[in-house]
């Protein structure tokens, strides 16, 4: 294979760097922007470098491919070849020996950066795993069923509960955003008032921890899957939380614990398609009955009718999932008996609060 992308380099043009001779001059930069973001070499050189650690390699100052090969059990050529292309974008230097140091922009791809892409682009993570099922796309536009079953086999969730180590990287990473998230929810509603509230699916803990921390007459609980609802627990005690917060085992399709204030999903419904976020909506109207809330918390945008369609994507390939606006929340929490309260504001995010309809 000889031609290369249009606007990349191109067999055809008169100099190798510009698109073919017959296209229109006006048509160069045009056809050099959609070469670019149709591009796969860059974003999986980024993504390998990412899991091979080369950032780590580095700290000790400028290697060699060949050095770095060694360390990182790699093809001294190969990892060459790539890394140059990575220093051609700037996420690394190349000095006149050969030899490759970090830029400001690779310092990012360091599992230790304050930034969290690592979880991202580690092709070993869950997320990073997940999102090697884009390549599924075409598959869910035309179906409109997930492309990860399709790809490994299983659902994104029964996948990752096969492997406890990824299962337990993943519910720490999902818990970081709450590092910045969780005082700005904590902040955007009274949720003292409420008693006793029950975090469905809410992971590890993390946002239970900072509702409590910025609420001391609050309790709760949060209630998830067997080896997650555990995590939650020694995130409890380490917090010196027991007497206030506790953990149990359960999933959100089934009936949940009656008598709490306040029934929160955060980032659950939108792993979900409407059937069954229909479903998770309903259990929780049934267990909140007359005199309880249901909290949906998602990123709905700022004014609550655009959706992100990077990770609207993300979701329909994942989970068949969708990124929703206010309204579409509200519609499907009527359908479950439940109608729209008040939307509070917390930063990127929004706290959607439902009562019985």
């Amino acid at each position: 294979m000889t031609a290369d992308i249009p606007g990349g380099g191109t067999e055809g043009s008169s100099d190798g760097t510009g698109p073919p001779a017959t296209a229109p001059e006006r048509e160069r930069p045009a056809l050099h922007r959609l070469a670019e973001l149709a591009d796969l070499a860059t974003p999986m050189a980024i993504r390998a470098a990412a899991t091979l650690r080369i950032a780590e390699a580095l700290d000790g100052g400028p290697r060699s491919a060949r050095e770095l090969a060694a360390v990182v059990g790699a093809d001294a050529d190969a990892l060459d070849r790539m890394l140059a292309h990575l220093a051609g974008k700037s996420v690394l230097d190349r000095d006149a020996e050969g030899r490759y140091a970090l830029t400001g922009l690779g310092a990012a791809l360091h599992a230790d950066h304050a930034g969290d892409l690592h979880p991202w682009l580690d092709m070993g993570s869950a997320v990073g795993r997940a999102d090697l099922s884009l390549v599924e796309l075409l598959h869910s536009v035309r179906t409109g069923l997930p492309g990860f079953p399709l790809r490994y086999g299983a659902s994104f969730w029964d996948d990752l509960a096969t492997t406890p180590d990824r299962q337990e990287r993943f519910d720490t990473h999902m818990s970081r955003d709450i590092g910045t998230d969780g005082p700005l929810i904590a902040a955007a509603y009274d949720w003292g008032s409420l008693g006793r509230v029950i975090d469905v699916g809410g992971g590890n803990g993390a946002l239970l921890t900072a509702l409590l921390r910025a609420h001391p007459e609050l309790h709760g609980t949060v209630l998830d899957r067997d080896r997650t609802a555990e995590s939650a627990r020694i995130r409890f005690t380490a917090e010196r939380l027991k007497g206030r917060a506790d953990a149990v085992e359960g999933s959100f399709f089934d009936a949940l614990p009656s008598g709490y204030g306040g029934y929160v999903l955060s980032s659950i419904l939108h792993d979900w398609d409407d059937a069954s976020a229909l479903a998770i909506l309903r259990r929780c109207a049934e267990a909140a009955g007359s005199t309880g809330r249901v909290f949906v918390i998602e990123k709905i945008g700022g004014d609550g009718a655009q959706v992100r369609t990077e990770m609207d994507l993300r979701m329909l390939v994942f989970f068949a999932g969708k990124e929703r606006t206010a309204a579409q929340l509200a519609e499907l929490a009527g359908e479950a008996g439940l109608k729209t309260v008040a939307v509070h504001p917390a930063g990127a995010l929004a706290v959607v609060e439902f009562a019985a309809g």
